[in-house]
């Protein structure tokens, strides 16, 4: 069996192994394939039997000219970067990876959290490039901090990940509002009451996204909905850029109405120089590493190796379109 990873070093850049993959077949690993060239995508899965994607897209033209494709494999949760509806109309199984990062995605919108309440980065450059040897105080702060015991945190999507946002939240001493698709307003957990969206966001000091992207919940952070928020409220975003109007958010930065963000992701990555938000105040950008600490990156390799060993043997698990 021929096995080609099109974009592995996002996933591998030389801290793990790919033996687990190996072990199952002929596989060739592509550090990165451009995923605007169709043509490369096609030349390099020509003779694939299984193929394994992270972002790179994978597209029923290509389906149509890769006729020996049998599996495709997706090293991550979200699968939009595959035709899933073609490729099941071809047999083809594609898999996921679930539920291999909830504990370090909830920890990184947590660390973006503290960051905005406490500006630890920009404390510790100023230290460093010397603000504190030539201050006439013991001590100095350039940015207010912020308390968090007490405020109120509203969690929409309340699956795993948006659960341990609002576990370290609430032993933080936070109230936890969420909201949720799946558990009607009223309901109770150990420690969060859900509520309605909209209720939920005029009671956040804090609001952070942990749902997925679909057509009901895309541009769901906008103009309209911003202005049932608090004034001053936080916004955190480490599930998908493309739940954000972003010029609507850099609109309500520049204002105040939302007084900071913390986004690990955009709508469109790598970010474009265009994009509002670079230039908006009070926004920490980083470059969508939530999900990549080593241990989550173990998992991933595990489990994508497990699924396809599954497949193999005719017992398909963690498929998305069959």
């Amino acid at each position: 069996m021929n096995i080609v990873v099109l974009d592995g070093y996002t996933e591998n850049p030389g801290d793990l192994s790919w033996a687990p993959l190996k072990a199952l077949g002929h596989l060739t690993v592509m550090d990165r394939t451009n995923p605007g060239d169709e043509a490369a995508i096609i030349r390099r899965l020509k003779e694939a039997d299984a193929a394994i994607t992270n972002k790179t897209p994978i597209s029923e033209a290509v389906l149509d000219a890769c006729p020996r494709l049998r599996y495709i494999g997706v090293l991550a949760t979200g699968y939009d970067c595959v035709d899933v509806k073609a490729a099941g109309e071809r047999g083809i199984p594609v898999t996921n990876i679930p539920a291999y990062g909830s504990e370090a995605v909830g920890q990184f919108a947590i660390a973006l959290l503290l960051e905005i309440c406490h500006h630890i980065g920009a404390h510790d450059a100023g230290v460093h490039a010397g603000k504190w040897e030539k201050s006439p105080d013991w001590c100095y702060w350039d940015f207010p901090l912020t308390e968090l015991s007490g405020k109120t945190l509203g969690v929409i999507g309340f699956g795993r990940i948006g659960q341990t946002t609002g576990r370290i939240a609430h032993a933080m001493g936070m109230r936890v509002l969420a909201c949720s698709g799946h558990t009607a307003a009223g309901t109770k957990s150990d420690f969060a009451v859900y509520k309605d969206r909209d209720s939920l966001l005029g009671a956040a000091d804090v609001i952070a996204l942990h749902c997925p992207l679909t057509e009901e919940t895309r541009g769901m952070i906008n103009r309209s909905t911003i202005e049932k928020m608090k004034d001053g409220v936080i916004l955190i975003n480490n599930a998908r850029g493309g739940l954000i109007v972003e010029q609507d958010l850099a609109d309500a930065l520049n204002t105040g109405k939302v007084a900071a963000a913390g986004l690990d992701v955009v709508s469109t990555e790598p970010i474009r120089p265009d994009n509002p938000l670079l230039h908006a105040r009070n926004c920490i950008i980083t470059p969508h590493i939530s999900w990549a600490a080593r241990e989550c990156r173990e998992r991933i390799m595990r489990c994508a190796a497990d699924n396809l060993r599954a497949w193999q043997k005719g017992e398909p698990v963690n498929v998305v379109n069959m």
